[in-house]
């Protein structure tokens, strides 16, 4: 019998395999310690790994044990104090409880909760597990291509429709020369031996008829040859070609008139980065436009976004034209694939609250992928939130949700971003 041995050395990520299984084994108590701690975590730590205890009760496995009664003989290692027949009295109760038992002990002895450190990338993958990005049709998982024709020369068969003029009757032509061509030749020569014989004293009349007969049989055989044949046709082929989608522009709008106060913007802020972190595990490349109005809009870098101080009135529709602008300019809907986040008090000029309707339903809603309107405030909804409404109703890619405070932010989130049942 052959004896084999696997002598390669083993890797760093040898136990990546146990990890795995134990993850998917013990999935509920991970997902539930993840959501946990997502609830003490503060937004600028979601790019780092987490901690979580896992209750050790909820890791015993079944074992198969001896039950009462019967003989038994074991020999125990390192025994000097029984002899065989000897009856070893049994422990009374069991080891004291500890932290995972859930009962005190005033022995110091017990057993502790599982600590498992998860890495970045599997507590992501475990808090966005239940979570899709809506109409995320072309580019799912980053994974997905979409192709687009593009001509490759040409083919003997396709479609009339794609029949190439030009190249069949070149290739026509071409055909007709070839098996015209040893005719044509010998037709020529006794065309030139008529001549000769025209010109001699006297002529041979039967050698004349002869060759008269030639070149008329000659004659004939090249006007047999097909003006055109179905082996001439050319169509013009075309392929389908992959063209990767998986690239994204994710634009911030944010009011930042004199109503938006620090908290306010620390909360859209929250929303933002959340946002950044979801995109970035569906797309490879992501860019980030930031664009933040009070009366007048401005596209502005982060800092200055998140941290500069206005004062005055509110516009919103300003920020609406900048961004169908951009995006127009800049972010062609063929090559990427256009999201938009907004948060605002709720707080506009009542007659411009129509204006972003307009400009929502004709130059930004028929090109992105999803539209998330957040708004800020625990008062009741003004002009802005109501013709917000409208273009709700009619473009299911638009959302749009009420948020009071920090513990608001994740289940709107997910509300928002919740996996859609086909």
């Amino acid at each position: 019998m052959a004896t084999f041995i696997d002598r390669r050395l083993d890797g760093k990520n040898k136990s990546s395999v146990n990890r795995q299984r134990f993850i998917r084994r013990f999935k509920g108590q991970i997902k539930k310690a993840v959501a946990e701690a997502m609830n003490g975590r503060s937004i600028t730590d979601m790019d780092t790994g987490e901690k979580v205890n896992i209750p050790a009760r909820d890791l015993s496995e079944p074992v198969f044990g001896h039950g009462p009664g019967g003989r038994r003989e074991a020999i125990h290692p390192g025994n000097r104090e029984f002899t065989p027949g000897d009856r070893v009295p049994r422990p009374q109760g069991g080891a004291g409880g500890g932290a995972g038992s859930g009962q005190a002990s005033n022995t110091g002895e017990g057993e502790d909760d599982f600590v498992f450190e998860l890495s970045r990338e599997e507590f992501l993958e475990l808090f966005f597990e239940d979570l899709e990005l809506p109409n995320l049709v072309r580019t799912q998982l980053a994974k997905a291509t979409e192709f687009k024709s593009v001509r490759a020369g040409f083919t003997s068969a396709g479609n009339p429709a794609n029949i190439d003029v030009v190249r069949s009757l070149r290739g026509a032509l071409a055909r007709r020369m070839a098996m015209a061509a040893p005719y044509s030749r010998r037709l020529h020569e006794a065309e030139e031996a008529l001549d000769r014989l025209y010109d001699e004293s006297p002529v041979d009349e039967e050698r004349v008829e002869a060759l008269k007969a030639d070149i008329e049989h000659l004659r004939a055989r090249v006007r047999a040859v097909p003006f055109i044949d179905t082996f001439d046709l050319r169509y013009a082929n075309r392929v389908q070609q992959p063209q990767p989608t998986t690239q994204a522009v994710m634009f911030c709008i944010m009011d930042v008139s004199g109503s938006m106060d620090r908290t306010r913007k620390d909360l859209a802020k929250r929303f933002f980065t959340l946002l950044y972190l979801f995109l970035q595990r569906n797309y490879e490349k992501i860019e980030v436009v930031f664009i933040r109005h009070h009366t007048v809009a401005k596209e502005v870098d982060e800092q200055e976004f998140f941290y500069s101080r206005e004062t005055g009135g509110t516009v919103v529709s300003s920020a609406l034209e900048l961004t169908a602008d951009i995006m127009r300019e800049r972010y062609p809907v063929s090559s990427w694939n256009l999201y938009v986040a907004q948060a605002s008090d709720g707080d506009n000029w009542h007659h411009d609250s129509p204006a972003c309707r307009d400009l929502l339903l004709q130059r930004i809603m028929p090109w992105v992928r999803y539209y998330a309107y957040i708004e800020i405030t625990p008062d009741r909804h003004q002009s802005l939130w109501e013709a917000y409404e409208d273009v709700k109703a009619q473009h299911e890619h638009f959302a749009m949700r009420q948020i009071d405070g920090a513990a608001d932010i994740y289940p709107v989130f997910r509300d928002l971003f919740k996996r859609r049942v086909s």
